[in-house]
């Protein structure tokens, strides 16, 4: 594996001990390479243009700026980072604020090493993971919030947008979907631009939540319960 095929990930929290574990053990986890790490929000906005990392595991409770509101300006600058909330908290608010924000993953810290380099391979590929508990209530109220049209919508979709929008439902990345369509990864991401459009959606979580409404698949892909 080259430098170029691993994938960057900046860490920021603000308990050192936790940061510099979590740091030690990635740097250990082959394909990737950790790139940097912030003890707070400003710190993080400042580091990622130079750093320019793939992922970002988020601290959700950090002094001075929250986690969601670093999210949402990291993105709006940076746009292709991945970020995934890294918290104790498995409040639905606090899962809601992170996805409205921009956030594509979701973990506990009691998450197994194992587990979160899945995540970070997944977030990195273009997909999106939560816990599984969670995963049903983002899919519960984004139905909830859903305009009670028939289909939800996807009537205005090709047999091939279903298709794919069912796939993203399943949680597949765009690599994943590429693979089990036998086509291009960049026809899947063209596909998936013109489904949010017709959809008037602007994540990928919403329009897996729209996929489970209309009964093109199953909720959106958490990791496996014990």
């Amino acid at each position: 594996m080259t430098q170029s095929d691993r994938i960057r990930v900046l860490v920021v929290d603000d308990n050192t001990l936790f940061r510099d574990g979590l740091v030690n053990l990635l740097s250990q986890v082959p394909g990737i390479d950790v790139v940097g790490a912030a003890a707070g929000g400003e710190e993080a906005l400042r580091r990622a243009p130079v750093l320019r990392p793939d992922v970002v595991l988020m601290d959700l409770s950090m002094p001075g700026m929250s986690g969601v509101e670093v999210t949402r300006r990291l993105l709006a600058a940076n746009p292709a980072i991945a970020v995934c909330m890294l918290t104790v908290s498995e409040q639905e608010s606090d899962l809601f604020a992170a996805v409205r924000a921009g956030a594509r993953g979701y973990q506990v810290k009691s998450v197994a090493l194992e587990d979160l380099a899945r995540t970070i391979a997944t977030l990195a590929e273009g997909g999106a993971v939560v816990t599984p508990h969670l995963a049903r209530d983002l899919v519960g109220a984004f139905q909830r919030m859903a305009p009670p049209i028939d289909g939800a919508g996807t009537e205005r979709l090709t047999a091939r947008e279903r298709e794919i929008l069912g796939l993203v439902g399943r949680g597949l990345s765009n690599i994943e979907i590429a693979d089990e369509l036998v086509i291009a990864e960049n026809t899947v991401k063209v596909h998936l631009r013109n489904i949010l459009d017709k959809l008037q959606v602007h994540s990928r979580a919403h329009a897996a939540a729209i996929a489970a409404q209309a009964g093109l698949t199953g909720p959106i892909r958490a990791e496996d319960e014990d």
